[in-house]
């Protein structure tokens, strides 16, 4: 899927002021760099955005994601996996280590590889560090408020004020072509190597564009980030074809935590309503 991105808060200089803007105009981004700009990011994605907090949500979607993440992270990054409290589709990358995905998203799987495929494509964003370059390209002194601007419709609005739509749509620029062909190659070989099967990966892409043909605007905000054509489904599945069947053979498809995992979220209380700018 597209990449499932940040946020600014202009009022107060946000996270993309002042040295935040000279890292990014910076010709390279040092891994220990990349930890402190995800970390900032991150804690301006906990201050406004809604997330979920209930125990059994956080320790399942942490241990699944870090399950993936330990297979494929060669930088030994701490990862940390959380879920949106927004039943909008969406997900989002955040350097250094950050992954969220939106309770709308995870509600519309059916089983455990769909959901895998969803993170293990997000881990690729971050391990290929294509979040780092997309802030690298918003160089300038404007480039706190021309990613806002990309983020949320905070532009459009007139009113000046950069609040993060909570509808799960505050995400970076759309990532290129070759970024997503190299986030899905990356998804197929880190659940392959974590014992998922990848099949999950074009079933989720079915679901939501099967979605989308039945109802356009309830998944507006998530195709409006992440394009997704139906040859996205015809080339991961041509990928996973090149992997011998006895190597796909028996990997798991589901398992009786992630039902467990869903039954509890659709159990919580509805998301809040989305606030308008």
């Amino acid at each position: 899927m597209q990449a499932f991105r940040a946020i600014a808060r202009p009022a107060r200089g946000g996270i993309f002021g002042g040295a935040a803007v000279l890292l990014l105009a910076s010709c390279a981004i040092s891994q220990q760099q990349e930890v402190e700009l995800g970390a900032s990011t991150a804690a301006e994605v906990s201050a406004q955005l809604p997330l979920i907090r209930d125990a059994t949500v956080v320790n399942y979607i942490t241990t699944l994601g870090n399950q993936l993440a330990a297979v494929t992270d060669a930088r030994g990054l701490t990862w940390h996996f959380t879920v949106v409290d927004s039943k909008e589709v969406n997900a989002f990358a955040v350097p250094g280590g950050w992954v969220y995905v939106n309770r709308g998203l995870i509600e519309r799987a059916t089983n455990m590889s769909e959901l895998a495929g969803v993170l293990a494509h997000e881990i690729g964003h971050i391990t290929r560090r294509h979040s780092v370059q997309q802030m690298q390209q918003a160089q300038g002194a404007n480039a706190g408020l021309a990613l806002l601007c990309t983020l949320t419709k905070v532009c459009e609005s007139g009113t000046g004020q950069a609040a993060i739509n909570v509808g799960g749509s505050a995400l970076f620029a759309k990532f290129s072509r070759s970024d997503e062909q190299e986030a899905d190659v990356e998804a197929v070989r880190t659940v392959v190597k974590a014992g998922i099967h990848p099949e999950g990966i074009p079933a989720m892409f079915r679901i939501l564009i099967n979605e989308r043909e039945r109802n356009p605007n309830a998944l507006e905000a998530f195709f409006a980030t992440h394009p997704l054509a139906e040859d996205r489904i015809a080339e991961t599945e041509a990928l996973i074809a090149t992997y011998p069947a006895s190597q796909l053979r028996g990997l798991r498809k589901d398992a009786a935590s992630f039902q467990a995992f869903r039954r509890r979220l659709l159990a919580l209380p509805p998301p809040p309503a989305v606030k308008k700018p």
